[in-house]
């Protein structure tokens, strides 16, 4: 069997706030060990999970490590597959120039049709 067919399409969907639960984290991390694996990755930012990628965050008064900048060394990894959901960004109030890392926006329906293309999405 060639390489190439142990290759999946791994799609991490990060729904929540980056801080007040493990789940910004712990989907940060899953996502560095499955492209150490030599798989697709995308990461997609919905809902809360938008606030991820925001620019300026402080974390000082609620006492959690700033992880924020990780986003930024995701390339050096090969992880360039990220997506923001149009709805979810516009509906906090935030634009791409807001975000700290270059994305593709894309509409709900859009990133229905990328659900589907993928072999695993996992939502955190």
């Amino acid at each position: 069997m060639s390489e190439e067919n142990n290759v999946k399409k791994f799609m991490f969907v990060n729904r929540k706030a980056p801080y007040g639960t493990i789940y910004a984290l712990e989907s940060l991390e899953v996502v560095l060990i499955t492209a150490a694996f030599d798989q697709d990755v995308s990461l997609v930012f919905m809902d809360d999970g938008v606030y991820q990628l925001k620019k300026g965050q402080q974390t000082k008064g609620i006492e959690c490590k700033n992880f924020s900048p990780a986003y930024r060394a995701l390339e050096g990894y090969d992880i360039e597959k990220l997506y923001v959901e149009k709805e979810s960004m516009e509906a906090r109030g935030l634009s791409e120039a807001d975000l700290l890392v270059d994305v593709t926006v894309l509409g709900r329906a859009e990133m229905g049709e990328l659900m589907n293309q993928q072999d695993v999405v996992l939502s955190f």
